[in-house]
């Protein structure tokens, strides 16, 4: 088996993987990843018990459980960049030797469930709900970088997005990827479900104007008035293309759950979404601890 080289493959003296600062051993099998580092102490506030607690830039994680199920919950900042380190390095702490640098003989497979926060494209949506994602459709190309990405793309679906939104030739070629059907089955069942669309940006990519204009000024409405087998986008943000892709590429369940904070198409804002959050929080970690250990 080719061992991995030092540069591919950071590890920190103390043996911890570069980014996350993190051991094998040190997280759970079932991960909740949040953007913001503020938020992780709001959901390792409902453990039973925290054992690890761990901070590096950005990424602050938690380890702990609730009813003697172990969880971790781990921030990693924003945009499907942060996701791509994040994921790959989760993946390694459990599935890659970082002493032989080698690939482990036996897969182990996670559960990585994403709660954020985003804005409705659809004006029936209302602020301070919350979407499950079925699908991220990725506007940053980033899947593209993987050899095998064409494996986990719908292709058919990229191809009528594409086409009914009439997409830009300069901008990354978008992809298509479903959610995990174990997650979006048991976890996603409690909640509204639609397509989201996962932007490289918070302004431009999102057809915000401030003192720069963009080069689709009806972009929202585009995305907003794409259909496909009676399926709509029903939101933006900035995460879960990657965190789909990727997962399925390295064979771990994943799913976004996100908080409705604002609607573009109505020009709303929640006044208070920390409720909606908190209510959020409650529910995943109870459909987490029910749902049989990850193998």
């Amino acid at each position: 088996m080719a061992q991995i080289g030092a540069s591919e493959l950071i590890v920190n003296p103390d043996g911890s993987i570069y980014h996350l600062n993190l051991k094998p051993g040190e997280l759970a099998g079932d991960i909740i990843i949040v953007g913001d580092p503020g938020r992780v102490p709001l959901i390792s506030g409902h453990f039973d018990h925290i054992e690890l607690t761990r901070r590096n830039r950005e990424i602050c994680t938690h380890t702990g459980s609730i009813g003697g199920r172990r969880i971790s919950v781990l921030s990693t900042g924003m945009g499907t960049d942060n996701i791509d380190i994040v994921l790959n390095e989760i993946d390694a702490l459990f599935n890659i030797d970082l002493e032989k640098r080698e690939v482990r003989s036996k897969h182990v497979s996670l559960n990585i469930v994403r709660l954020g926060t985003s804005g409705a494209l659809q004006q029936e949506i209302p602020v301070d709900t919350a979407i499950v994602s079925t699908h991220g459709i990725g506007l940053d190309g980033m899947l593209y970088y993987y050899l095998e990405s064409h494996s986990v793309i719908d292709h058919e679906l990229t191809a009528a997005f594409i086409s009914q939104t009439n997409w830009n030739q300069h901008f990354p070629r978008p992809y298509v990827v479903e959610a995990s059907d174990r997650l979006l089955n048991t976890i996603g069942r409690k909640f509204s479900k639609g397509m989201t669309a996962t932007a490289p940006g918070f302004y431009g990519p999102q057809g915000r104007r401030l003192r720069l204009e963009t080069t689709h000024p009806d972009l929202n409405q585009a995305i907003a008035g794409f259909e496909y087998n009676g399926m709509k986008v029903a939101n933006f943000e900035m995460e879960t293309s990657a965190l789909y892709g990727l997962g399925k590429l390295l064979g771990h369940n994943t799913l976004t759950i996100c908080a409705i904070v604002a609607n573009r198409v109505a020009k709303q804002y929640s006044k208070d979404y920390h409720k909606t959050m908190e209510q959020l929080i409650g529910t995943v970690l109870e459909a987490l601890t029910d749902m049989p250990q990850p193998v």
